[in-house]
This record gives structure tokens, C-alpha cells and sequence, in this order.
């Protein structure tokens, strides 16, 4: 394995082969998620690993497993501080959940998309042998994504405080009216309009819910924040893009007029009272991911959304446009 910072060791310096447990994370609710679970386990104990599961995924696993290895039981048999690596069989919904569950420990994630797109993920359903056996080897690398801190004041007592790593939602709680809202970013309040929600984002989150919301595409290694309103009744209510220092806020201006509701990473959800206040700031608590191909972002972003490079509208070839074209004079 090599890391991010440079001071970090290969897992062969850090424990002895029998030693080693990997987290085995899985949408166990999807018959394909199973199996490649049970795949994963098998291959991993194979190879003198350990597999580790949640209670709840193991039991959903044990039924129909025809030749089991064993499993050891996080939070059980092992604690969650010996994990040296996180693997995700779902899509980008499992690995933000994987994320909840190690998100006070520095267990890196490595995943294999089974959903859709599979922006988070590092390696597709085909690969799956393939990661273990990289897995097994330490051949990968580990990046830090941003995650964010999330505040609810309610006048002046805090009532909430959580995070997340894609971004946190400021959404209208009744689906017949608007919030009025006040954003802020760094304490001063640059707009005030009534919309259906505020997306606060990291550049992770860039490619989820604000991207959905007009907002820009920010590359994973750009240190900044996103804030994007959702269908604002405004004349200026455009995206914005903060330092990675700021502090942004998002405020339910009337103190009688309708209530409003938190999302953070479509997960965690709060109910917002009138007048309640919601402050973003950049998390001291970085996402780890692991990562097999040192592609860059670009080639990432092409190939998940599918994107059109080829054809009368591109090269057919990535790079800069060098096809020769014939020009036809009319002398």
C-alpha cells in the first residue's frame, strides 16, 4: 500500500499476514451484493486474511451460503481501531454508509460498484477478484476526501451537530411552500429569497446532489466548499464556491413561517423550527479512500457520466482535437 502522507506504512510493516482483517461492507438487501460478498470473504480468508462483517450483514449472508469461511464480527471479535481497510460492495449510497460507520476510526474504503453510477467507487463488479487480490498484495493508494461539520442552532442553543462527506441540504419540510432563507458565508449575509433548499457541498459532493442543482463540478483536490440553491425564487441565487476556511450558513428567516428539514448525505435527517440556523465548516476529519488506478479526475468524470468524446462533436481519442480538417476555398 502506498500512502498519503508519506509517513504511513504498508500493511505487511504494520501487521503479520494472519493479522490482517479487512471490513467487508455490503448492501446485503440486493442478491448480487450478497454473492459478491460471500465472494470477497472466500478469497480474502483464502489468502490468509480476515474477513470482518457487521452483525447485521453477516446474518443476511449466513442464509444460503453453501461452503462458508469463517467471519469474525466487528464491534464483536474485532474492534474497529484493527481493521486496516474497508471494502464497499454497493454503490455510492453503501459507501457513505460504510463512511458513517468508520468515521471516527482512519479506515480507508475501497469500492466496487454494484449500483449505478458509482462515482465513489474504485473498481466495477467484473474487477472484484482482481481488487481482493490487490487488496491481499497492498497495492493501492489511500487519497483524504474533505468531509464537512454541520451546526443547528435554534436562537442560541446548538441542537444539532453532525457531518458529512458529500454535502448537508437545507430543504423545505412541506412540499406546498418555500423556505425564506438567508445565506451567510464568513458571518456576512450576501442573499436572502425563497427557494426549496440550499446545498452546502464538498468537492466529493460536487458530483452528487449539488450537481443535480446546476452547481459546478470541483475537482476532488480543490480545497473549497460549494453552496448551491435549489430552484430560488431570485435574481441572484447563484452557486457559489467558498474557501475551504469559510464558514457558511444557511437560515430559515421568519419565525412563523414554515419549517424546514436537514438531509446530510441523504442519510441523516433533522427537522428545522422556524428560525433555525445551519453552519457549515470544513471538517479537521478527512474521508479515506483507496484507490487500485491513478487516473485522473477527468478520465473518472468521463467514464462514470458517460460522457460524449468521440464523434462529429470530439476526438475520437482523448486528448486535444488534432484531426486535420479539409478546407474548401471558393477563390
Amino acid at each position: 500500500m502506498n500512502e498519503t502522507p508519506d509517513t504511513a506504512l504498508t500493511p505487511q510493516q504494520t501487521k503479520t499476514p494472519g493479522e490482517r482483517n479487512i471490513l467487508v461492507f455490503a448492501h446485503t438487501g440486493r442478491l448480487e451484493a450478497r454473492n459478491a460478498a460471500r465472494a470477497t470473504c472466500t478469497q480474502l480468508h483464502r489468502a490468509g486474511l480476515v474477513p470482518v462483517m457487521n452483525r447485521a450483514d453477516l446474518e443476511a449472508l449466513t442464509e444460503k451460503w453453501e461452503n462458508p469461511v469463517p467471519v469474525a464480527v466487528a464491534h464483536e471479535s474485532v474492534a474497529l481501531k484493527d481493521i486496516e481497510l474497508g471494502m464497499v460492495l454497493g454503490g455510492d449510497g453503501s459507501i457513505l454508509r460504510a463512511a458513517e460507520m468508520i468515521r471516527h476510526t482512519q479506515i480507508p474504503l475501497i469500492g466496487v460498484n454494484l449500483g449505478h453510477v458509482g462515482f465513489l467507487a474504485e473498481a466495477e463488479e467484473f474487477d472484484l477478484t482482481e481488487t481482493v487480490e490487490r487488496v491481499v498484495s497492498g497495492d493501492y493508494t489511500v487519497e483524504e476526501r474533505m468531509a464537512i461539520d454541520v451546526k443547528v442552532w435554534d436562537g442560541s442553543q446548538k441542537i444539532l451537530e453532525t457531518w458529512a462527506l458529500n454535502e448537508a441540504s437545507v430543504e423545505k419540510g412541506n412540499r406546498e411552500k418555500m423556505i425564506e432563507v438567508v445565506i451567510e458565508v464568513d458571518r456576512r449575509p450576501l442573499s436572502s429569497f425563497g427557494c426549496d433548499g440550499v446545498v452546502l457541498a464538498t468537492p466529493t459532493g460536487s458530483t452528487a446532489y449539488a450537481f443535480s442543482g446546476g452547481g459546478p463540478v470541483v475537482w476532488p483536490s480543490v480545497e473549497a466548499m460549494l453552496m448551491v440553491p435549489l430552484s430560488a425564487h431570485a435574481l441572484f441565487a447563484r452557486p457559489l464556491v467558498t474557501a475551504p476556511t469559510s464558514m457558511m450558513a444557511v437560515e430559515l428567516i421568519s419565525a412563523n413561517g414554515p419549517e424546514g428539514v436537514l438531509w446530510c448525505d441523504g442519510r441523516r435527517t433533522r427537522d428545522l423550527p422556524p428560525g433555525a440556523r445551519v453552519e457549515v465548516t470544513r471538517s479537521s476529519k478527512p474521508v479515506r479512500l483507496a484507490r487500485m488506478h491513478p487516473a485522473p479526475f477527468s478520465e473518472r468524470l468521463v467514464k462514470k457520466f458517460e460522457l460524449p468524446i468521440a464523434g462529429w462533436r470530439g476526438p475520437h481519442t482523448p486528448g486535444p482535437a488534432t484531426s486535420a480538417l479539409t478546407v474548401i476555398r471558393n477563390d
